[in-house]
């Protein structure tokens, strides 16, 4: 008793109060009529509307002070002039009608909300760390990068780590939409959010809790939910219009009549609007569409620009190539052997989270080296990584970073390394050790992906990358891309960006850092945040949660039809009114036969708004 008087819960149950209460009234005074006891009737129906009349006033009250007016004035002016009227009847039947449109409305939206709601109840609260040689549960905010845990099967990843055991089989579906479960190698990254199907194994922490995946994906989730669509607000706009036309058509049908029974059947029919209950509900209901296929779109507004999409812009690494770079060679200096090198490098790249990371790691287990844990580790984000592996000072990154923590005139050999190769350089000891030769091939899904635009309506792809202009031309040579421009700075994507939004509302799609301020220019930011930089995560409208470029067409897809349904329910609703409130205002129409009418209209935009769940 004392959790339901709650104010959250007691917040959440009283739409359910409301129109039990509107319904046994009005029922229990239809019995008393018909006991021919009327006076009795009409006051059990006085305590059914005054009840829903007096939570109405209060919450238009409260819209206005937070300087909103919506079409809920009506059923207000409907129940309070059928009471001032006698017509405790009709008053009655319109609050029961609102009271049911509210609690079919909350019912339509919980069920839209549902998949990015699903992804609210999968939080890990504590997990099991290593202390030594033993076992202690602590708090996922106690856990800190390089902390070993232990995920038990059927637990939740509480935070984002590197894979230490052969194997995992693991549950992404909440993450991704992937129904199937998904094996994951040793040295590769495991996202927190996830569910372990298989054995348990031990997890390296890369991440704090606050910083992982799946609390990026919570607040996303709960921005999303909090947003208002620019449609929804536009329509805010018209029920003001709406509700000018409804006093003025009820007025003159007063006053042309003499009967006020007529202007409060006028005001019973437009009992709610459709307008407002409609583009909600549609709006919200794509959202989540997109969501159970792994793409989480952050507002209601950027849903709306994703349906309209005509141009889009494509980081090259990541989008077009795989962004999982392959380790095509192994150079050796002179003393060092080529296993030696990446065993060194990988077991100190098992505490980093950057993509040539996994890459190392990956390698090495394909050849069957075994991986010890570093310690005192450094990392300079965007240059290198630096610590001790078996008592050795390993330093590994960029050349230039690595060459700064070598003894002086050491240098690498790049004999036979051809310009533009992605290279690990490697030091041990503070001498040079040899340097790492990685590739990164084209995605398999990259052409089936822009053909895929193509056929959604997007009339120009055009892919931005900072590197130069002739390998950028040479990685999308098989593509049938509209233009490509290499050597770009952030800065310059963001330049790109301006140009392209003057032919079109432009889609730009990365997963770096240096895209982010790209992302947050344009119309529709996507950030591949699968293995994204949480700055561009941050700054765009959609994050793709799986890394599967395939469901970005797919999303402008359910974009197009969410909107295309709001705008149905909503032009259907208002003519169907429309038409009524005329009805009603000639006399063809009882305001207790307008209120069940307006019922039926209500419930039959609310059920087509709900088709955008459906696929």
């Amino acid at each position: 008793m004392r959790d339901f008087l709650q104010p959250t819960r007691l917040r959440e149950s009283l739409p359910v109060l409301l129109a039990a209460l509107a319904f046994l009234c009005l029922a229990g005074g239809g019995v008393l009529s018909l006991a021919a006891r009327p006076e009795q009737a009409a006051l059990i129906w006085l305590v059914g509307a005054s009840s829903v009349f007096v939570v109405l006033v209060a919450d238009i009250l409260r819209a206005l002070l937070n300087g909103r007016m919506g079409i809920d004035a009506i059923a207000a002016l409907s129940i309070g002039v059928g009471l001032a009227l006698g017509e405790n009847l009709a008053a009655a039947i319109v609050a029961v009608m609102y009271a049911g449109g509210q609690l079919l409305e909350s019912f339509a939206e919980g069920r839209a909300r549902r998949d990015m709601t699903a992804l609210l109840g999968r939080v890990s609260r504590t997990a099991m760390r290593y202390q030594g040689e033993t076992l202690e549960s602590v708090p996922i905010e106690a856990l800190h990068p390089q902390d070993r845990i232990l995920v038990r099967k059927g637990e939740v990843v509480p935070v984002d780590g590197r894979l230490l055991a052969a194997t995992a089989v693991l549950d992404l579906s909440a993450l991704t939409g992937e129904s199937l479960p998904v094996p994951i190698q040793m040295g590769h990254e495991v996202p927190s959010g996830c569910t372990v199907l298989g054995d348990a194994f031990d997890l390296l922490v890369l991440r704090e809790s606050k910083e992982s995946t799946y609390a990026g994906i919570v607040r996303l989730v709960e921005q999303a939910q909090a947003s208002r669509a620019p449609m929804a607000r536009l329509a805010d706009r018209y029920a003001l219009y709406f509700l000018g036309i409804t006093l003025l058509l009820a007025g003159s049908a007063w006053w042309w009549s003499g009967e006020a029974t007529r202007a409060l059947a006028v005001l019973v029919v437009a009992t709610p609007c459709p307008l407002i209950l409609a583009v909600p509900v549609a709006v919200i209901a794509g959202m989540s569409r997109a969501a159970s296929h792994g793409v989480l779109v952050k507002t209601a507004g950027a849903l709306e620009a994703l349906a309209a999409v005509t141009t889009v812009v494509v980081d090259k690494t990541g989008t077009v190539t795989s962004a999982r770079p392959e380790v095509a060679d192994v150079r050796a200096e002179e003393s060092f052997t080529a296993n030696e090198v990446l065993r060194l490098a990988a077991s100190l790249d098992q505490a980093s989270g950057h993509v040539a990371a996994e890459a190392l790691v990956r390698a090495a287990a394909s050849r069957g080296l075994v991986l010890t844990l570093p310690v005192d580790v450094v990392e300079d984000a965007g240059r290198g990584l630096a610590g001790r592996v078996e008592g050795r000072r390993v330093v590994l990154g960029g050349s230039g970073y690595v060459l700064s923590q070598l003894i002086p005139g050491t240098g690498f050999s790049r004999a036979g390394v051809a310009s533009g190769t992605a290279v690990v350089a490697v030091g041990v000891d503070g001498r040079a050790a040899g340097l790492i030769l990685l590739s990164d091939p084209l995605r398999p899904d990259a052409q089936t992906t822009i053909q895929a635009f193509r056929e959604r309506g997007v009339r120009r792809i055009v892919m931005a990358s900072g590197d130069r202009t002739d390998v950028a031309e040479q990685a999308s040579a098989t593509l049938a891309l509209d233009a490509v421009a290499g050597d770009l700075t952030p800065e310059g994507k963001v330049e790109l960006i301006r140009r392209e939004a003057d032919r079109g509302v432009v889609m730009m799609v990365g997963d770096g850092v240096n895209d982010a301020p790209a992302l947050a220019l344009a119309d529709v930011g996507v950030a591949i945040g699968a293995r994204g930089s949480a700055a561009s995560s941050e700054a765009a409208d959609v994050v793709l949660l799986a890394d599967d470029l395939a469901r970005l067409p797919l999303a402008c897809r359910i974009a197009r039809r969410s909107r295309n349904i709001a705008r149905q329910s909503a032009v259907a609703g208002l003519v169907l009114s429309g038409g009524a409130m005329v009805m009603a205002a000639f006399g063809y129409l009882t305001p207790v036969q307008g209120a069940l009418l307006q019922e039926v209209i209500d419930v039959a935009v609310i059920l087509n708004a709900l088709r955008a769940l459906r696929g």
